[in-house]
């Protein structure tokens, strides 16, 4: 549940510039958290150079893939929807059209979808991209493919990302992969493996490709970022083994943001997932101290409870969560925080829930990701905690938390009122073709009338209304930035 989910991503289909001589056809679908499109985005690139085009037209694919989540169950309930679809098409229209599987579902669902049910052709796992070439001529002499080995070294630092369906401004780069933190509740050590940092050195050569290619703003991207730590190589948990000549050179998570920081000053700098246990306080004062880090945290807490803490393994207390949001907002006074809600995990009782709601009250979020408890097979929690909360209990809990969360949202967003903002231009207004649409350090979305603005710019803008989410003002000039 570490991590955020674009419902309104969900399903993409992905395209890129086409190369001549590429004679087959590649569809590929996205489902779950930005890791998982930043993956697609690896496999696009693997698969370019093996003689594949994109096409968003399923029926005339050669190949089609689907970039799977587990982290919930309409995820993978979705997902087994699509994979009737391709077989449907297979069957009816395309017969030699090979079906994969990539991700976290892969490695978790590989016997039933290759020996069981026989939907797909290949199951390739989170770590396994590299050997696509391997595994499609497998498939193409008709044996089934699989590779879903978890890596302890793979980061995927020496490919280039083909950057699909860009906007031109905002991009994804991956500094880690995997997590140490078994969360009774989640998948991803199981799907993605032990915890490991990508070389500084190639995380900056995709940031300076991207700023040469007119970038303006990169979200350094892991399933816990805080604990980036590069020492040479090899699993963070094994860092206690590493010489002293490593240790006095290493490269943690702090340092690598000032590091980008000072190195493209010109371009802005987010920054997800965090995880409360790991934040130290040196990422703090990086953010407060350059303007080109964004004032911006996303902060999963998942409950308010520490006996629920406690049972969903988190490693921290509701107490020292709240001291570190008092240290957050003592450090960078005006930083939007966001949470991650699990409302209905096992045993959560009334007076959990309202410790829930008390301590979002306590943090004022600025936002929220929020779902209802689901078991999620091969989770601790599924194997040894009864899933006994009733589910009009998780609901009811749920709309509660939504609801709280709005009037917070609210509140926070008009704190904005009269003021003049920094705003990044990344894309025309959904609801008027005469306004543009960005967001300022804070995440918080501005629209704007167009004026003689364009996308990619950084636009100061006097805000004069706002919704729950959306501020709404007029653009006064470019800010330094430009």
């Amino acid at each position: 549940m570490e991590k955020e989910i674009d419902e309104k991503k969900q399903g993409t289909s992905l395209v890129l510039e086409h190369k001549e001589e590429n004679t087959k056809k590649l569809f590929i679908e996205s489902y779950g958290c930005a890791m998982n499109f930043s993956d697609s985005e690896i496999v696009a690139s693997i698969l370019t150079e093996q003689g594949y085009n994109t096409t968003q037209n399923l029926e005339e694919a050669d190949l089609v893939l689907v970039n799977t989540c587990s982290i919930r169950d309409k995820a993978e309930m979705t997902v087994r929807k699509r994979l009737e679809k391709y077989n449907a098409v297979k069957r009816s229209i395309n017969p030699g059209m090979k079906v994969g599987v990539l991700g976290c579902m892969a490695e978790r669902l590989k016997s039933q979808f290759l020996e069981e049910e026989k939907i797909v052709d290949m199951v390739v796992g989170p770590d396994a991209y590299k050997d696509l070439p391997n595994l499609l001529k497998e498939v193409e002499e008709g044996r089934d493919a699989i590779n879903v080995i978890l890596s302890k070294d793979e980061t995927y630092g020496d490919i280039a990302p083909v950057r699909l369906n860009s906007n031109g401004v905002n991009a994804f780069v991956s500094i880690t992969r995997g997590c140490d933190n078994m969360c009774t509740f989640c998948v991803v050590p199981f799907t993605r493996g032990r915890e490991r940092s990508r070389e500084p050195q190639s995380i900056m050569e995709e940031i300076q490709d991207l700023w040469n290619r007119g970038f303006k703003e990169v979200c350094l991207l892991g399933q816990n970022v805080d604990s980036y730590l590069w020492y040479g190589g090899g699993l963070k948990k094994d860092f206690d083994k590493a010489t002293d000549m490593q240790k006095a050179t290493a490269t943690d998570f702090a340092q690598l943001l000032e590091q980008c920081a000072i190195a493209f000053p010109k371009m802005r700098f987010r920054f997800s997932t965090s995880n409360p246990q790991d934040m130290h306080e040196e990422v703090l004062h990086v953010i407060a101290k350059y303007d080109n880090v964004c004032n911006y945290i996303h902060l999963p807490v998942q409950s308010g409870s520490t006996r629920i803490l406690k049972e969903m393994n988190r490693q921290h207390t509701r107490e020292e969560y709240m001291e570190l949001v008092d240290k957050i907002k003592r450090i960078i006074p005006d930083c939007s925080i966001s949470q991650d809600m699990i409302t209905g995990f096992p045993t959560e009782t009334e007076e959990d829930h309202q410790d829930t709601l008390s301590l979002m009250e306590y943090v004022e979020y600025d936002f929220g990701y929020m779902f209802a408890y689901s078991e999620r097979p091969g989770t601790l929690a599924a194997r040894k905690m009864e899933d006994d909360v009733p589910e009009e209990v998780k609901k009811r809990r749920l709309q509660e938390v939504v609801d709280l969360q709005q009037i917070l949202s609210e509140k926070r967003t008009k704190r904005f009122l009269g003021q003049t903002v920094e705003i990044l231009i990344e894309k025309e207004s959904k609801k008027s073709d005469q306004h543009w649409s960005g967001r300022n350090s804070e995440n918080v979305v501005a629209v704007f009338p167009k004026g003689d603005y364009k996308v990619g710019d950084f636009v100061m803008v006097k805000i004069s209304d706002c919704t729950t989410a959306t501020l709404i003002g007029e653009a006064v000039g470019y800010s330094e930035m430009n």
